[in-house]
């Protein structure tokens, strides 16, 4: 075992979304910082976008399931008792090198559920408490997008104006104004036109889910991380940690991490942030056991692991007569509906639900039926069938809201370890009745789309198990320390120098992507951390 000199002021685990913005942050308010992440920089060459099979690559060694992918970086999970598999992506940048980039913001209602549906629980803070930091996140890593939706509070002018719709919209378009139903552009974690920091603008290439080989994608690696390292934040690689170490007064320490080599090494700090996920992060705390934390790190309520939400997510696709070559183009840069968002407890359920009006497949995923869970059949019929498909669908993803239940939960495998003998995290997750009727209800208004679009056909699959992409709640926030893991600064309450950063974070979800809410919640407590750092590494 070797000591890493020196002491830093922060230590941050994760390199992914939320750990690059708190880097940059701190190290701006003159902190020292140190960041371990268990991934490296993943080269742009590799991305599979220039090559035939790119298809091929995307399912196997670039997936988004680390069961599937096995990168050495990875560590598997068991997810024998979900129906929704975690996708995540270790490296720098983390799962914003294999994301669509849609970027929209809670609205006030969701920091609010229990108060106005009577559900769940209220967050200890509202959207306004976050607005500054939803404006800044977006200054720093340019997002586009468009003024003046009715159904959301006003903001700031994004710093690129949305691509214009192209046949794929027209389509959704024409079947959302036949139905009148309100629908607006997507906020998109992406750039078209400059934004001064020498990244390419989008070129409207796509797919935008496995990596952005022009840095037109605002991911945390070519955003957040060029400007934090520049300030000086030592950025550690392929630096697995097993735990957080704590001292005599069970505050952290610092991490005992290994290295690509498997050697073992410790970085002491007077501060700790986690900026895993949804899934690693629980698992880090859990594996940190010690005398005065003999159930985990931070886990006297117990809710460590507890309370995972996903975004349950259905797939509609239609099948269209004319071509439209719905498989061109960035993945989240179309529209979408919020016509359904919020309660009517007519339709069955609480909260609600967004139409995400996404792109189709291309040649490979055709075949395979990869949206439409239609396998093509092999044979006579087969290429008559596949040109009646390809370039002709589209798909809708129906996001609903997933409201947080003690039984579902992370914990830790009796059995599976990763590469170095960390126990590895098992997932125990069941889908809510309340999920599943917003999922039949949200169905149902994508058909409606669709026939009103002119689709010929349309095909379904709900849920969708390879939908785990959001992680949250399984260290969630809250003023109380018996309900709750973290203060609202994401501060834990029972270790006052640790902190969490990530989506675990969350009380409630929403029914729209976290990534721009987690950025922004981190950049909020980085600058509180900064403003009271003393009073914390005391």
């Amino acid at each position: 075992m070797s000591a890493q000199d020196g002491v830093a002021d922060v230590l941050i685990v994760g390199a992914g979304a939320s750990g690059a913005a708190v880097a940059w942050s701190l190290s701006q308010a003159g902190l020292s910082v140190v960041c371990l992440e268990q991934g490296g920089w993943v080269d742009p060459q590799s991305y599979p976008h220039s090559r035939p099979d790119w298809e091929h690559h995307r399912a196997t060694d670039f997936a988004k399931d680390p069961n599937v992918r096995q990168r050495p970086e990875d560590y598997p999970v068991n997810v024998d008792r979900t129906p929704i598999v975690p996708l995540m992506f270790n490296a720098v940048g983390g799962s914003t090198i294999h994301w669509s980039g849609h970027f929209p913001r809670f609205r006030p209602s969701d920091f609010r559920v229990h108060s106005l549906d009577g559900v769940a629980d209220d967050w200890p803070l509202t959207y306004w408490d976050l607005e500054p930091y939803y404006e800044q996140n977006d200054a720093m890593i340019g997002v586009t997008g468009l003024n003046g939706d009715p159904a959301n509070p006003p903001r700031q002018p994004r710093q690129s104006p949305p691509l214009g719709l192209d046949r794929a919209g027209e389509v959704y378009v024409r079947g959302l104004e036949q139905l009148g139903w309100h629908w607006w552009p997507s906020d998109c974690a992406l750039i078209t036109v400059p934004h001064g920091d020498g990244r390419s603008v989008c070129n409207n290439c796509g797919p935008c889910d496995m990596g952005c080989p022009i840095g037109a994608m605002s991911s945390a690696h070519v955003t957040y991380w060029p400007a934090a390292l520049d300030q000086g934040v030592r950025l550690v690689t392929h630096a697995r940690v097993r735990e957080i170490t704590v001292d005599a007064d069970g505050c952290a320490a610092g991490a005992v991490y290994y290295d690509q080599g498997g050697n073992e090494h410790r970085q002491a700090a007077r501060v700790v942030v986690l900026a895993g996920n949804g899934v690693g992060t629980p698992r880090l705390l859990l594996n940190s056991t010690s005398p005065r934390f003999p159930n985990g790190l931070a886990n006297d309520s117990g809710l460590v692991g507890r309370n995972l939400m996903f975004h349950p997510v259905a797939f509609v696709s239609g099948v269209f007569p004319e071509r439209i070559n719905g498989y061109r183009g960035p993945d989240g840069l179309l529209i979408h509906c919020q016509e359904f968002y919020e309660t009517d407890r007519s339709r069955g359920f609480v909260r609600g639900l967004q139409l995400q009006f996404a792109r189709d497949v291309g040649p490979l995923g055709t075949a395979l039926g990869s949206f439409t869970g239609q396998l093509l059949p092999w044979g006579a019929d087969h290429h008559r069938t596949w040109r009646e498909r390809f370039g002709h669908a589209l798909t809708v993803a129906v996001m609903v809201e997933d409201l947080p239940e003690l039984h579902n939960r992370v914990t830790l495998d009796p059995v599976l370890r990763d590469g170095h003998g960390i126990a590895a995290p098992r997932v125990e997750y069941t889908l809510s009745e309340n999920s599943q009727r917003a999922l039949d209800f949200g169905v149902a208004r994508a058909t409606e789309v669709f026939e009103a679009a002119g689709a010929h056909t349309v095909f379904t699959q709900s849920p969708l198990r390879n939908s785990g992409w959001h992680l949250m709640g399984t260290a969630r926030m809250g003023d109380d320390p018996q309900h709750s893991v973290t203060d609202r600064w994401g501060r834990t309450h029972d270790v006052p120098n640790l902190f969490i950063v990530d989506g675990s974070l969350f009380v409630t979800c929403a029914p729209i992507n976290p990534t721009s809410t987690i950025q922004a919640l981190a950049l909020r407590t980085a600058d509180w951390l900064a403003n009271n750092f003393s009073e914390v590494a005391s």
